[in-house]
């Protein structure tokens, strides 16, 4: 049985979707800095960068020294994409728009952690695992028509 393209397309990009949720990345070469200390930094949802400003403005002075003097630098590694807020719905809504692609447990999770709820767009597709997550987690998705 053959798929028509566009399905086929949405298909792979599913199945690449989930496989970078499961299959650990390799860690990508840092920069060559001259003796600076390199951290490694995966920031892939709101939470994750919130961690990440948290980290650093409780950081104590001689690693706030570090940073700015630059011998301490930040390589980002095996970033996901976020997930964006909705520019439809007012900002105070706490929804998450998908517009296309498919819709992962790491999507929900990381909606379920901002107390958000999801929208999906007309070409976004919810994967059953993270309808069930969604499912435990009390997560609101909703679809376009």
């Amino acid at each position: 049985m053959s798929l028509p393209p566009a399905e086929s397309d949405l298909l792979r990009q599913m199945v690449r979707q989930v496989l970078q949720e499961i299959v650990p990345r390799p860690m990508a070469a840092a920069p060559e800095t001259s003796g600076a200390a390199v951290e490694a930094v995966t920031i892939g949802s709101d939470g994750d960068l919130q961690a990440f400003a948290r980290r650093v403005a409780t950081s104590t002075d001689a690693e706030r020294a570090a940073i700015a003097s630059g011998e301490t630098t930040f390589h980002l590694v095996g970033a996901a994409v976020p997930i964006e807020p909705s520019t439809t719905a007012p900002a105070t809504a706490n929804v998450v728009r998908i517009e296309t692609g498919a819709v992962t447990e790491r999507h929900v999770r990381d909606a379920a952690g901002a107390g958000r709820s999801i929208q999906l767009g007309r070409k976004a597709v919810l994967t059953p695992l993270a309808r069930d997550r969604a499912r435990a987690a009390g997560v609101e998705i909703t679809k376009e028509r």
